[in-house]
């Protein structure tokens, strides 16, 4: 974490490359002034701003080596307290600036602050508002969940498409041939970026009844869908259960108060958000994953050059293992009593319903082709012997 913390404020120390060097290195008297207030008592030339973009891209040097590099060339180190320019990083965690993800963060900025970088962390339980404050440029980036990133950026919001990354296997896998040079092109759309992919695990169904434990058992009944994503309606509707919009700050509570039957939701949600109590007496979580989800940093492209965001991406890559251990051993908290075991044929038909769900989807422009196609390749490489590997259709 603390590397991609400090990479953030190096993007904008060099933000003015990302014009300039298309086919010369050059800067705006704009340009030339904000580099100025960043790194004071620091000559900034045309040499300098294309030695820091050749060390932000080099793959001879370690993450950690580039941005160590970079913070000595820019002067950042050297800079006092009062004259670091303060950067407005947005966190969504539900639980607020008590919760697991923001406290991780402000611990961030802590170390940050030993590099001559000065963070401003804003703590959001709303995930709906926070986007709205991205969007108006008060916020330099935002810290979502992967459904939400899908407005920003159809090919990493894919990520998250239902079925599509079965296992922590696959999804280390997918995130690792993400965060590539090869697909740096694919993380910006429109004046956005995204700066980096992070795994929050699997995402199980929840229910109050641990007899809804098929799809035939699911009609009739009531399922939380989220308010933006009009597409998760359209499939619970699909199975002949009721849709019950809703955000993800409300969910949890109607689930523990009964008002929905039905809640998609991370296992890391049990302890935080209080699901056991929407699983007394009878309840049960369905022992199998619909998707491993991501969060991502978005941020604006007119302030993270891609070229920099890259060195992000590879940044955040590296922290995998270490989030997936935090990840599990809070996951190895929930009883075994609540996990429902089902038959192979009804994983077999959950495997065909989101196969089909995902090619609709991907019809319908909703989910990005190139993603889908991506995650095929990558079950296949781990089952070979799997019957959509000799009849591709994504």
């Amino acid at each position: 974490m603390k590397k991609i913390i400090i990479a953030l404020s190096l993007f904008l120390t060099v933000a003015g490359l990302h014009a300039a060097t298309e086919n010369e290195v050059s800067l705006t008297p704009e340009q030339q002034a904000m580099l100025q207030q960043l790194a004071p008592g620091v000559d900034i030339t045309p040499e300098l701003i294309e030695l820091m973009r050749e060390i932000s891209l080099s793959s001879n040097m370690s993450v950690d080596d580039r941005l160590k590099a970079i913070g000595r060339l820019s002067g950042l180190t050297d800079l006092p307290p009062d004259q670091r320019t303060p950067f407005k990083i947005c966190i969504w965690d539900i639980a607020g600036r008590a919760g697991p993800v923001f406290t991780i963060a402000e611990a961030e900025r802590v170390r940050a602050l030993e590099y001559g970088i000065n963070l401003e962390m804003i703590p959001f339980t709303n995930e709906g508002v926070m986007v709205d404050e991205l969007k108006a440029g008060r916020c330099d980036a935002a810290l979502m969940s992967g459904m939400r990133a899908r407005l920003f950026n159809t090919f990493s919001g894919t990520i998250d498409a239902v079925g599509a990354v079965p296992t922590d296997e696959h999804m280390k896998t997918l995130l690792k041939v993400v965060s590539h040079p090869s697909n740096a092109g694919r993380m910006v759309q429109g004046e956005y970026v995204v700066l980096g992919v992070f795994p929050a695990g699997g995402a199980y169904v929840f229910v109050n009844d641990k007899q809804i434990n098929s799809l035939a058992k699911a009609a009739g009944k009531k399922v939380a869908v989220l308010d933006f994503d009009p597409m998760q309606a359209r499939m619970v509707s699909g199975i002949g259960a009721t849709p019950v919009s809703t955000d993800i700050t409300r969910a949890p509570g109607m689930f523990n108060n009964g008002v929905v039957d039905v809640l998609a939701a991370p296992l890391l949600a049990y302890q935080v958000l209080e699901l056991y109590k929407g699983l007394e007496p009878d309840g049960g979580i369905i022992d199998y994953p619909l998707a491993q989800i991501s969060m991502q940093l978005v941020g604006h492209r007119a302030k993270f050059p891609n070229e920099i965001a890259q060195l992000v991406r590879e940044a955040a890559n590296e922290r995998y293992d270490a989030i997936m251990e935090f990840i599990h051993n809070e996951e190895s908290r929930i009883p075994e009593k609540w996990m429902v075991q089902i038959p192979a044929e009804d994983k077999q038909e959950y495997d065909t319903m989101m196969q089909d769900a995902r090619i609709e989807l991907r019809n319908l422009g909703y989910y990005h082709p190139e993603m889908l196609h991506l995650q095929m390749r990558i079950r296949c490489r781990i089952e070979p012997d799997s019957s959509e590997c000799a009849n591709p259709k994504e």
